[in-house]
């Protein structure tokens, strides 16, 4: 009898692990049916896309806010459908506050329940283990030290490394190609809000440096018309969907906060992280916050690698300023840290989680 999972990656980071999982799991079981929500990495990879990411895939309080309805009526929609048609296992890939609800109400029904990627509970609303337990069978972990929070909260979870870790390798012998890559992220709020800060701090590096050379790399076609002439006016050549393919050629990386950070701490490439919301969503998110830092990179090294400019001191003279700095140091000793975090997440994440899933089914 064939095994049907079902999974739901509701944002762009998540469909590129999820896409990693999704082949993973066809590799090690014959004939295995896996449809739900997912991106188009996750379809190229074998799942049976029923819903279609972009339909949530949006960044802070205020921009669900004007999403609301359909996202809640999408998720009322998978709950209803996976409820008929019931899957061996349903599998929430990151997107804790939209995943975990439908992962609840399938539990309730007796289905099987993995959340793959730990929310950052750790960090911030500690509370939320206990909708946690409610909702999930088994977390799997992408950091070793989630594993230990919910140890003490009696949650079954299992560190497995990070996926990225197997596909990007630190870079070696890199030689400096004068090359500045600007990366606003993924989300069309992001992207409108941290681009003009980027382009500002181009501005400025253009006229300190005038071997430097700029590009932007934005993740999808949406946002081209609106960004193509930004860039022109500053000389910054422009590509889509490239990122990975550029990253490691450039000297430095002015990258929004997320999974792209730790993408390029395993690749091993300098950076300036930047961070800027609403009003509104920094309002709600800076009392709710508990940490030091906000990127990958310093989370799991417990200190301050990178540097982090969020809201206000995410301008472009600011921007600028720290990545002058960086382009002016050593960094062999950065080289170094990355590589340390390469070697503690490079753990073959996919096919182990696969492994365990697959055994979590049979159980």
């Amino acid at each position: 009898m064939s095994v049907k999972i079902a999974i739901s990656a509701a944002e762009t980071s998540g469909d590129l692990i999820g896409a990693k999982l999704v082949a993973a799991l066809k590799a090690q079981q014959v004939g295995v049916q896996i449809e739900g929500l997912s991106g188009e990495k996750m379809l190229k990879a074998g799942c049976v896309q029923l819903w279609d990411q972009k339909r949530v895939n949006v960044m802070g309080f205020s921009e669900v806010l004007k999403k609301l309805f359909s996202v809640l009526r999408l998720r009322a929609v998978m709950i209803e459908y996976f409820s008929a048609d019931r899957p061996d296992v349903f599998i929430g890939v990151d997107a804790p506050d939209f995943n975990f609800v439908i992962e609840r109400k399938l539990k309730r029904q007796g289905i099987k329940t993995v959340h793959f990627i730990s929310p950052s509970v750790w960090a911030w609303r500690q509370g939320r283990i206990k909708h946690i337990k409610k909702s999930t069978d088994l977390v799997l972990c992408l950091f070793p030290f989630e594993v230990d929070f919910y140890q003490k909260h009696q949650q079954r979870a299992v560190f497995v490394g990070h996926p990225l870790a197997e596909t990007l390798q630190p870079r070696v012998n890199y030689q400096p190609t004068n090359t500045i890559l600007l990366m606003p992220g993924s989300r069309v709020s992001e992207v409108t809000r941290l681009l003009p800060e980027m382009l500002a701090a181009v501005a400025v590096m253009a006229r300190q440096d005038l071997q430097l050379t700029f590009h932007l790399a934005l993740a999808d076609d949406e946002l081209l018309e609106w960004a193509t002439p930004l860039a022109e006016q500053e000389n910054v050549s422009i590509s889509t969907g490239d990122a990975h393919q550029r990253m490691p050629q450039a000297d430095l990386v002015l990258v929004a906060s997320g999974t792209a950070a730790l993408e390029l701490a395993l690749i091993g490439v300098p950076m300036v992280v930047v961070y800027k919301l609403s009003a509104l969503s920094y309002f709600i998110a800076a009392r709710l916050v508990k940490i030091k830092w906000v990127s990958l990179p310093n989370i799991i090294a417990n200190k301050a690698l990178v540097p982090e400019l969020i809201q206000d001191e995410a301008n472009g003279e600011n921007i600028a300023k720290h990545a002058r700095a960086i382009l002016q140091s050593d960094v062999s000793i950065l080289s170094q840290e990355f590589r340390a975090i390469h070697q503690q997440l490079n753990f073959n994440a996919s096919e182990e989680s696969a492994r365990l899933i697959g055994e979590f089914i049979n159980e």
